[in-house]
């Protein structure tokens, strides 16, 4: 999929990349979910299912917290408060504990909750809001909410369909 350019193609990459993803994550077992035998993000790490659902909750909370941030009238720490971008891999690890021990169907209904809340978000915005200027270094909010949603969407669901698989599920 192209990166969208536009208010209507992010709702479209947002929504597509997430329902899509939702029927996977619909696939996974109960007792399955916090079984650790997924690729992690980087090479040579494990993490689970619950882990991976774990992460994108924490990047689309991110997302929204900078922008209430924003309207507030205060620069978010971007990418989290005691973070830089050199320190993905221990804010990924940082959300895993977080939610250790949220149980898998309420791990999926609070990706829900992101998710919605992140449409709701980009529906309030306009094209000019989105596209029109650089809001973190050289990057849109649109291009900032992209990175931080439908892409790992959809790059979460390619690893889940293929631990899916795997696993014969």
């Amino acid at each position: 999929m192209a990166v969208p350019q536009t208010k209507n193609e992010l709702l479209q990459a947002v929504t597509d990349s997430y329902d899509a993803l939702a029927r996977e994550l619909q696939r996974v077992p109960t007792e399955r979910a916090r079984e650790v035998s997924l690729p992690g993000h980087r090479t040579g790490t494990w993490m689970s299912p619950a882990d991976l659902v774990a992460y994108l909750i924490g990047w689309n909370e991110l997302v929204l917290s900078w922008h209430e941030h924003r309207a507030r009238g205060i620069e978010p720490q971007v990418p989290a408060p005691g973070y830089t971008w050199g320190q993905l891999g221990q804010l990924a690890q940082k959300f895993y504990r977080e939610k250790a021990d949220v149980p898998w169907p309420d791990l999926l209904q609070r990706l829900a909750a992101a998710n919605s809340r992140i449409v709701a978000l980009i529906r309030e915005l306009d094209d000019d809001e989105l596209y029109g200027a650089p809001w973190y270094r050289t990057y849109t909010a649109g291009r900032m909410i992209q990175l931080n949603t439908s892409s790992p969407y959809t790059n979460a669901r390619r690893r889940l369909r293929t631990w899916l698989r795997a696993t014969a599920l």
